[in-house]
């Protein structure tokens, strides 16, 4: 139970600090102060499972630093394109979309996001992850799996409260699609700002998300039909 809990406390701690990295680049970039994230909470679990798969597939890797930072891009470049296309499957929306930048794959990934994931993950490596587990190991085994018990409640509260948010964002969306245009698009977010903090602060967080309208509207007529026959 302690080195699941250990683990876990490690998630934490990476999806704490790669909200703070999302945060601060939004920041810089738009002057704004915004929770990153599609968890209420301050973690971006995104980065806390990229950290862990780091650590288990690519710690025989820290003798080679050039290996460690294409292979550290690689994991976190499929693993931003795997959650995009997840997500949008699940919720019928595209969370981020990077079409609009150059040598983008399909808008999930770009390679202006890679130097970035390549270094960040060196550094993780080399500094902060060494610093992470000299910390964890000085904490007693008992106080881990405390403190491990009351993140993971926490955490799952956290997983239910967003996805009741991100499910009434989806009926929403589904009651308001009428055609498949920029109008609707911009509509639907203004009215989902206006629904609740919640929604307000998911609709802030993901100022790029694109609703799509056309295919629940399609889905939604083909079930007309066969209810008609």
């Amino acid at each position: 139970m302690y080195q699941y809990l250990y683990l876990f406390l490690m998630f934490i701690i990476y999806s704490f600090l790669g909200w703070i990295v999302d945060t601060v680049d939004i920041l810089i970039t738009t002057k704004k102060l915004v929770n990153r994230g599609f968890l209420i909470g301050p973690i971006c679990p995104i980065y806390g499972v990229g950290v862990l798969l780091m650590i288990f597939l690519l710690s025989g890797f820290t003798d080679t630093p050039l290996a460690l930072f294409i292979l550290a891009i690689s994991i976190f470049m499929s693993l931003e394109y795997f959650t995009s296309y997840i997500m949008e499957k699940l919720f019928n929306a595209r969370w981020w979309d990077y079409s609009d930048r150059k040598f983008n794959l399909n808008g999930r990934i770009c390679l202006e996001t890679t130097i970035p994931f390549g270094l960040g993950g060196v550094f993780v490596m080399y500094v902060i992850n060494p610093f992470v587990i000299k910390l964890l190991d000085k904490i007693p085994h008992n106080i881990v799996i405390i403190l491990g018990i009351i993140f993971l409640v926490l955490f799952i509260i956290d997983l239910i409260c967003s996805f009741s948010v991100i499910d009434k964002i989806k009926k929403t969306i589904s009651n308001k699609c009428k055609d498949d245009t920029e109008e609707i698009n911009k509509k639907v977010r203004e009215y989902l700002i206006k629904l609740s903090p919640l929604t307000k602060r998911l609709m802030e967080s993901f100022p790029n998300l694109r609703i799509k309208i056309k295919k629940i509207k399609e889905k939604a007529e083909s079930k007309l039909k066969k209810s008609s026959k």
